[in-house]
């Protein structure tokens, strides 16, 4: 069985290649054309995607997410959410990579089974990177105004993060 597992790119990567032949197609030209057109995107989006890394870590050098949380602990508490992951709901929807650092420091401080562990796996799961989505998807497409997406993406996170919360008290 593995080794039908490991062959199954190499067999599809093929399959298409012999179907181009098939059908008459320059197989060899249309993946230098998808390969030049996929460089294009790639240009289009690296700069935002620069800009937001490099904000994610001037907020968490400056010391600025230890003030959100100790500002925004009495309105998590209320809503269920451990305020120690105040950092993981900010750096959440910006950054996928720095979220995954934020989280392991969750754990590492608290212990992955305990109930900030648990909430901070439940949260990297449940939500979106989404302004890095934004900046991907809408700048490949050439999208500059996005209208409601963002305040509808982020209600989505705070849905995601809430959930993911009362989830953990409920499930452990």
């Amino acid at each position: 069985m593995d080794r039908w597992v490991t062959m199954v790119v190499p067999l599809l990567l093929s399959g298409v290649a012999l179907w181009g032949c098939v059908k008459r197609v320059d197989v060899y030209g249309a993946l230098c054309a998808g390969a030049a057109e996929g460089l294009g995107v790639l240009l289009r989006i690296v700069p935002s995607l620069i800009a937001l890394l490099t904000a994610v870590y001037m907020l968490r050098a400056s010391g600025a997410l230890e003030l959100c949380e100790r500002a925004l602990a009495p309105a998590l508490e209320w809503l269920g959410i451990p305020p120690e992951t105040v950092g993981l709901m900010l750096v959440r929807p910006v950054s996928g990579s720095a979220a995954l650092g934020v989280g392991a420091e969750l754990m590492a401080a608290y212990g992955p089974d305990s109930t900030i562990g648990r909430t901070a796996a439940v949260m990297l799961g449940s939500t979106e990177t989404t302004f890095y989505t934004i900046a991907v998807y809408f700048g490949a497409a050439g999208i500059r105004k996005t209208r409601y997406t963002i305040p509808a993406a982020l209600c989505a996170d705070l849905a995601g993060f809430i959930a993911a919360s009362w989830a953990v008290r409920v499930c452990f």
